[in-house]
């Protein structure tokens, strides 16, 4: 009699064809392994989504912190603006001796100014423009003044900057410009010379006033007179 089940490698096929191998059990497990490592390092490199009520809470706090930054800058503005306008007032009524200033334009913050030379100075006779500019939070900080017209003098630089210490360390909100103006008008006459912006000329305002005089003299007569 022949035997109903076939023998090994005879007729109905050989005994690796009854089931998945080993071998591709790993294969199919590593790939499973690599699949989920894949997904797990795209998930967390994309940002946690924020539900949309958390959204709008957070954009309402950066609303809130750019309307607060952009309020105090006006009210700074509005407080500067409201000093300038009560100073523009007094020097308008009671100008500083020799002196006179106020707005160029339109803006409040940007002034001109005309200083006379002093009588007892090398510089009289001489007619000298300046730019006054007053910062955002005026009076806490000093105006910045420069001379436009060209001036020999050693406190005073060839770009027309002034060393003078109410425009400095010595500013306080209760200095008005038409103080400032005035100390201007004082430098004029009695220059500084142990803190210059100019060396050179101080250097012979020390040693030789005579000639420092003369040559502030010419510099009057060449850029500070109509003739």
């Amino acid at each position: 009699m022949s035997s109903s089940c076939p023998e090994p490698g005879m007729g109905g096929g050989n005994a690796t064809d009854s089931g998945p191998s080993l071998g591709n059990e790993v294969t199919d497990a590593k790939g499973s392994d690599r699949s989920t490592t894949a997904e797990r390092s795209k998930t967390s490199g994309k940002k946690r989504k924020l539900p949309k009520k958390e959204k709008k809470k957070s954009k309402k706090k950066k609303k809130k912190k750019k309307r607060a930054y952009k309020w105090e800058g006006s009210q700074r503005s509005l407080g500067s603006a409201k000093r300038i306008h009560k100073e523009l007032a007094e020097i308008s009524l009671d100008p500083p001796s020799n002196c006179s200033a106020g707005p160029s334009g339109d803006n409040l913050f940007v002034w001109h100014s005309t200083i006379m030379g002093p009588e007892s100075s090398p510089y009289d006779g001489g007619v000298f423009f300046l730019d006054i500019n007053f910062p955002q939070d005026y009076p806490f900080k000093p105006p910045k003044v420069t001379f436009k017209t060209r001036i020999y003098h050693c406190n005073i630089s060839g770009t027309g900057a002034i060393c003078l210490d109410v425009l400095k360390d010595q500013w306080s909100p209760a200095l008005t410009i038409s103080k400032v103006l005035l100390s201007v008008l004082s430098l004029l006459t009695d220059a500084n010379p142990y803190d210059p912006l100019v060396q050179s000329i101080a250097n012979e305002y020390m040693q030789d006033r005579e000639l420092h005089d003369k040559t502030a003299r010419e510099w009057t007569r060449r850029y500070a007179t109509a003739s």
